[in-house]
């Protein structure tokens, strides 16, 4: 599975380089910040209202969009895919309310 996710984030950082004219990813990064978190949070919505009307399509195709764009941010802040994917099986074993009281330490 993270093959598929370290494949895209180095399409990702290669489209740093790119022209925003000719490339969609271009131009989230130039648009900064600002623009990569608005459609990232247009994406988080979309996958509430499918989640909402249960269609399993929908969920699916909303939520790569969504993961798309969270790879969008991550390559943005040169934050590497496996660090993400390190602090999930970090967290392997532990409850979820363990977890979150642990990060206040």
């Amino acid at each position: 599975m993270s093959d598929v996710l370290n494949e895209l984030a180095e399409i990702l950082e290669e489209r740093k380089q790119a022209d925003p004219e000719k490339s969609y990813v271009a131009s989230l990064y130039q648009g900064g910040t600002d623009k990569i978190l608005k459609k990232l949070g247009e994406e988080a919505i979309e996958v509430v209202i499918a989640g909402k009307d249960g269609n399993q399509k929908e969920i699916i195709h909303e939520t790569a969009d969504l993961w798309f764009h969270c790879l969008v941010l991550l390559a943005h802040n040169d934050i590497n895919v496996q660090s993400v994917l390190d602090e999930l099986g970090r967290r392997f074993g532990l409850s979820g309310l363990e977890e979150k009281a642990n990060r206040n330490k």
